[in-house]
């Protein structure tokens, strides 16, 4: 973790007044290290505080800030809850350092629940997974595909801590009563897939060689901004266009818009599956029998349901069900976006329902002020993504 100064702006700044405002500290998380946060800090750390006082974040100031990020403390081997709010944020931009926060603290509020590790990205940053449940039916939900696209971690991270949290208490989860859930459906969630390309547009990487390249490939495409229209993987893969369904289609489309070369977004890369990322998830879809996928995604408010003449049964009844529940429109993908991405593949190998759902309008990275309506709208496409097949 970075040293963090007085005058200092950015993610960083943000998890910090983050953590500090769950220690009881009324602070705007605004990424402004101004007087006010440095107020709070040094009351936190119980500290003098003189005019003159420079506030400064070091690494034993981080270990004092972090188990306020995963929502508990670890004392004489027991962990004590620090707040009974819940761990996932809906205030701050994620990364993956706040991903694994969140997780590590869901694992430790709900001992129930189940995590691993699908892969390693360019970077070698863990891509986890979440389990829930001890039913026969899998079901597997992913976001982030896309670096710009990481409002929709949150909304599986809360969507899982909400499910927990009603299957402790023994009651419903959006009118489902959750043991039920629990007891016939096991859901895996990946709620960030490209954690290198989500934490080069949020500002957690800002320097150091991949950042370096990233500027370099970023450069050769000046109409796309950098690093806010960053998709791709830090090594300029769009992770949505790996897979072996239509590849070479893709490729021909991509190539004749420019894309011929690693690029913020659009290059199909060499061959399908090159990426890491885009392997792991391969893999892993493949070591399960998943009954239905949902890959999240930005921009739109529409369902994509249907890959090619591929139409498996109930996928357009289910479809239609999200649509009603969301209040996004079911259309079939465009042609120009129609090859190689994960939710393609998944419906040409299993000829079963898969579904990419765009979340939210607007430009992407969408602000977090846009969560709450994001969340509403889906809750009922997260729900039916178990209770529909």
């Amino acid at each position: 973790m970075k040293n963090l100064y007085q005058g200092d702006r950015g993610i960083l700044v943000s998890y910090m007044q983050l953590a500090l405002k769950r220690a009881g500290y009324p602070l705007l998380v605004d990424g402004i290290f101004g007087t006010n946060t440095c107020r709070a800090l040094a009351d936190f750390l119980q500290t003098d505080r003189t005019p003159d006082r420079i506030c400064v974040v070091d690494r034993s100031v981080w270990e004092k800030l972090l188990p306020y990020l995963r929502g508990y403390a670890t004392e004489e081997g027991e962990n004590r809850i620090l707040f009974e709010d819940p761990v996932t944020s809906v205030e701050v931009p994620y990364t993956s350092l706040l991903t694994a926060a969140v997780i590590d603290g869901l694992l430790a509020r709900y001992p129930f629940l189940k995590s691993g590790e699908i892969g390693k990205s360019v970077m070698g940053k863990s891509i986890s997974y979440l389990e829930i449940g001890n039913g026969e039916k899998e079901v597997f939900y992913n976001a982030s595909f896309h670096a710009n696209e990481s409002i929709t971690t949150p909304v599986l991270l809360k969507f899982a801590e909400e499910y927990a949290q009603a299957y402790e208490k023994g009651t419903a989860l959006y009118g489902v009563p959750a043991a039920e859930l629990f007891e016939e459906y096991r859901l895996f969630l990946v709620p960030l897939f490209n954690p290198d390309g989500v934490d080069l547009v949020n500002g957690l990487l800002t320097d150091g060689g991949y950042y370096r390249r990233a500027q370099q490939i970023a450069s050769d495409y000046p109409a796309i901004p950098f690093p806010a229209g960053w998709k791709a993987n830090i090594e300029g893969i769009d992770l949505n266009l790996q897979f072996p369904a239509g590849w070479e289609n893709a490729k021909r489309i991509k190539y004749a818009q420019g894309y011929t070369k690693p690029a913020p977004r659009d290059y199909v890369g060499e061959v399908p599956l090159t990426a890491p990322e885009s392997e792991a998830v391969y893999a892993f879809t493949r070591s399960h029998d998943f009954r239905l996928i949902l890959a999240y995604h930005t921009q739109g408010e529409v369902i994509y349901w249907k890959y090619l003449d591929y139409e498996p049964a109930r996928s357009y009844e289910i479809a239609q069900y999200f649509g009603r529940v969301s209040g996004y429109t079911v259309e079939q993908t465009p042609t120009q976006s129609g090859y190689a991405g994960y939710k393609d593949w998944f419906i040409q190998e299993y000829d079963r329902p898969g579904y990419t759902i765009e979340t939210g309008m607007g430009e992407n990275p969408l602000p977090m002020s846009d969560f709450a309506g994001i969340y509403r709208d889906n809750t009922g496409i997260l729900l039916g993504g178990m209770t529909q097949i």
